[in-house]
């Protein structure tokens, strides 16, 4: 063994075996660093496909699909079949003697809708007058059914109409309504007689954050539509900003559902909570009420609108959700002021709240102030202290007086004045 550790010494400082015993242990390092390579390449494998198992694991267990697709409101047809780049005409009416024959084209609902309650109550009084109203539901993403629409329908205002579950085979008529953006392209597209109009209750491309579904929305203000709006305000920004002729109804309500039962002072507070509708500024609401709170800790606070249970909330308030009409007018009652806040179009909160006897704290701007009863509203600048402070005004000097004065004030604010408008301006263009 000593013999061959010394010719082993003796042989790497041989000019000859010194190369080649260095290039061998050369190869051995690298052998051995391209097996640790090779180990390392087979373990990342293994660890990726494990995740590719994980992930598959996920969308099994969440139900999802292995691609996803974009999600279409309206179909693509419909917004590819309306060019409304191209020069087009009004289609003319069936007939022009009353009563007429109206057409109106409604998105798809659930069991509680502001939006389609305002539409229905409109169609009620119409068929009131005489009328015959069809009603088209356009739900492009097929996520209801007729049958659903008809068990939803039981909770609004009682309609004569035929129903339909799409748009596609609308027979001719007088007139034909759009009744949101969704629904403006397939009354564009509709090629039947009909003169067509917009039904208008809010500005729906701020619905949507800046981009396809907006930018789709603001079009259908170019559509060439006649508009009739929910009050005062999108009949100027529509006809100032997108040249459209546009008339307006006023918000209005129903004496008989919402009127004065209680003149006395009360120690609650109000708040439209609505966090699934982001125009209804639910957080600027939360911190103004935890200001307000702090200093008056004796007023309860009631949450209404939406169920806020998912939401930590840094003050004692009481969780009402969705309450029936009945309920909202005893609530109303027992109110002293009411925090809603409105970032597009006026709410028709307020009108309710004044016929209870309740004072409406509102975000002071150009949409809010533009509605006829505005000197019975409190206007705040839109900041948790100024919305804070308005409430604080607001129930100091807030009387039994002014209690009666304020429901006194919106008798003459029923809806069917309102909705007479809408039937004057058929009359006068059919």
């Amino acid at each position: 063994m000593k013999h061959k550790k010394t010719i082993k010494k003796v042989a790497k400082h041989l000019p000859i075996s010194a190369p080649y015993i260095k290039l061998r242990d050369l190869q051995r390092t690298a052998d051995a660093q391209n097996h640790e390579i090779i180990g390392l390449r087979q373990a990342v494998d293994r660890l990726e496909a494990r995740n590719d198992e994980w992930a598959a694991e996920v969308r099994s267990l969440r139900g999802a699909a292995e691609s996803l697709t974009i999600v279409w409101p309206v179909s693509p047809k419909d917004i590819a079949a309306a060019d409304w780049t191209k020069p087009h005409t009004q289609n003319s009416a069936k007939k022009s003697n009353p009563p007429f024959t109206i057409n109106w084209v409604v998105p798809h609902m659930g069991p509680v809708s502001g939006g389609h309650a305002d539409i229905f109550r409109t169609i009620n009084y119409l068929e009131s007058k005489g009328h015959t109203c069809n009603i088209y539901f356009y739900d492009a993403l097929k996520s209801s059914s007729l049958d659903e629409i008809k068990k939803n329908l039981k909770n609004y205002s009682p309609l004569k109409a035929k129903l339909f579950y799409n748009a596609d085979n609308m027979a001719d008529c007088d007139a034909i309504f759009a009744t949101n953006w969704h629904t403006a392209y397939p009354v564009f597209n509709f090629r039947g007689k009909g003169k067509k109009y917009y039904y208008v209750q809010d500005f729906e491309p701020y619905f949507e954050p800046v981009g396809t579904y907006s930018t789709l929305a603001e079009n259908t203000y170019r559509f060439g539509l006649r508009g009739i709006t929910l009050g005062s305000w999108l009949t100027t920004k529509l006809s100032k900003e997108y040249g459209m002729e546009c008339d307006y109804f006023e918000l209005g309500l129903n004496s008989k559902e919402y009127h004065l039962t209680n003149q006395k002072l009360r120690k609650k507070i109000l708040f439209y909570a609505r966090p699934v509708t982001p125009r209804r500024g639910f957080e600027l609401g939360v911190l103004a009420l935890e200001i307000f709170h702090k200093k008056h800790p004796e007023y309860e606070i009631n949450f209404v609108g939406w169920d806020i249970s998912p939401y930590k909330i840094p003050f004692s308030y009481k969780n009402l959700g969705i309450l029936s009409q009945s309920q909202l007018n005893d609530l109303y009652n027992n109110c002293a002021v009411a925090l809603v806040l409105s970032f597009t179009n006026m709410s028709l909160l307020p009108l309710e709240l004044l016929a209870s006897g309740c004072r409406p704290v509102v975000n002071d701007s150009e949409h809010t102030r533009m509605v006829s009863y505005s000197d019975q509203l409190k206007y705040s600048l839109a900041s948790p202290n100024a919305l804070a402070e308005s409430l604080h005004d607001s129930i100091n000097s807030l009387n039994e007086a002014q209690i009666e004065e304020m429901s006194e004030y919106t008798k003459s604010y029923e809806w069917d004045n309102s909705n007479k408008v809408i039937e004057d301006i058929l009359l006068k263009e059919l």
